[in-house]
Order: structure tokens, then sequence, then C-alpha cells
């Protein structure tokens, strides 16, 4: 089975950084690999995709509301895929998710998602 656990939110001002965690366990359960994936989402707004890491670290994606403050990366050795911010802005403020998906199909239809895990950017 597949567990997502994130970690790292919390409260800054404008222009500050926070790195969120994710502990994932069973990205490769049973021969199958996983790409993970962070979303986030607004009070009164719909979840949207943030970005993502392929199963093995070598590919990265970020939305370009995020590109160039967001980073993602992975540790494979402890399982686990960091999500680190800088420049936060206030319309950063979210709830943000981790969540994973099979290699072979779209990570922006995640099959698992962690608890969340808030964001607040302060002005």
């Amino acid at each position: 089975q597949v567990q997502l656990v994130e970690s790292g939110g919390g409260l800054v001002q404008a222009g500050g950084s926070l790195r969120l965690s994710c502990a994932a366990s069973g990205l490769t359960y049973r021969y199958s690999t996983y790409n993970t994936g962070w979303f986030r989402q607004a009070p009164g707004k719909e979840r949207e995709f943030v970005g993502s890491v392929s199963w093995n670290g070598d590919s990265t994606y970020t939305v370009d509301s995020v590109k160039g403050r967001f980073t993602i990366s992975m540790d494979n050795a402890k399982n686990t895929v960091y999500l680190q911010m800088n420049n936060l802005k206030p319309e950063d403020t979210a709830v943000y998710y981790c969540a994973a998906q099979l290699s072979s199909s779209d990570i922006r239809t995640p099959a698992y998602w962690g608890q969340g895990t808030q964001v607040t950017v302060s002005s």
C-alpha cells in the first residue's frame, strides 16, 4: 500500500521560505513505480497541481505560477520528496498535498493522497 505523510508547513512572512517534506512508502509496491506530485488548495478555490517528480527523481516539473520559486526534489535513500518554496507570496497560502500515481498514468489525477499540511504566508 502507498502511504504519504507531509510535514513542514507553517506560518511565514512574505518573501520567506519553507520546505515541505513528503515521506512515502510503498512507491515500488509489487514492482509498480509511482511518480509523486504536489498540489495545493487555497480557501474557496479548487485544488491545483503545483508540480511533480518522477519515480526515480530524474525528472521534475513545476507549473508556471511557481516556476523559479518552487523546486521539487527527491531523496531516494529516505523515500522522501521535498517541495522547497522560496520567495513566498500571500497567494501561496493553501493546504499543500503530496500525491502519487503510477508512473504509467497522469500524475494530475493521482491515486493516493497525503493528509495535507497548511502553509500560511502573511503580508
